[in-house]
């Protein structure tokens, strides 16, 4: 049963983490961005290939993932570089991730009611409401009626997916973590996607870039703050689960 529960736990944040940097990879490709590797999981690489241009990875750590861009974090001077494609591209391409996210996450969601109830106008109305549902989530944290002990992170998550007795369920699941994950990294926080679109959009505004430096510590500023606020709610979450 561990083993099972822990290959269905690795599969949904696996593939949605595969999914979510695909929309990033496709899009970066069809604006003619120089993609150096394509990654799965972080540290150590497990399995690697080199194709023509771009490096395949798959790392040890199943908790995330990222598709390295030319000029993407430094200056380069290559044509193809993400730093030398037009804003609108480059929000595009960060955009995409979450993208995929959202819209997998729907389909699955529909599909799952037209499933279950063969109705397509039923399927329509209950994915609508699962829209809005999501949208009511987000105004009550921004409201404050959500604390962060209410937030659940990958223990919680692992949790909940290991409790999925039927078929249909873990698919219900791997909807609502698909939908949940986009619309979290479109939030317009330093780290997550949204931030580098919001940093994307002042670019425009400014009419030039922040400087290297200035978004840099940003990011990190970003990034701190997430791995704090990730190890207060994977201790909340081991605290409830413990309970």
């Amino acid at each position: 049963m561990f083993l099972l529960n822990a290959l269905k736990i690795i599969f949904l944040l696996g593939f949605l983490i595969f999914i979510h940097e695909g929309g990033h990879f496709f899009v970066a490709k069809l604006c003619k961005v120089k993609v150096n590797e394509f990654s799965i999981g972080f540290g150590p690489k497990i399995l690697k290939k080199q194709g023509k241009e771009t490096l395949y990875a798959l790392r040890l750590i199943p908790l995330g993932g990222f598709v390295s861009m030319e000029g993407e974090d430094k200056e380069s001077k290559e044509e193809r570089s993400f730093s030398n494609a037009s804003i609108l591209k480059r929000i595009a391409i960060v955009a995409a991730g979450a993208i995929v996210n959202i819209v997998f996450g729907l389909i699955v969601y529909f599909i799952l009611v037209l499933v279950v109830y063969n109705n397509v106008s039923i399927a329509f109305r209950a994915t609508g409401g699962f829209i809005l549902s999501i949208g009511e989530s987000l105004k009550m944290i921004f409201t404050g009626n959500v604390g962060i002990n209410d937030l659940t992170g990958p223990v919680g998550i692992s949790e909940v997916v290991s409790k999925t007795t039927t078929f249909i369920n873990y698919l219900s699941i791997l909807a609502l973590i698909s939908v949940s994950l986009g619309v979290t990294n479109l939030l317009p926080i330093p780290a997550l996607d949204g931030g580098k679109i919001l940093i994307l959009i002042i670019e425009a505004i400014r009419r030039k870039p922040l400087k290297q430096e200035t978004e840099m510590q940003i990011q990190l500023i970003g990034f701190s703050i997430l791995i704090a606020l990730s190890l207060v709610v994977t201790y909340n979450d081991i605290i409830r689960i413990a309970k």
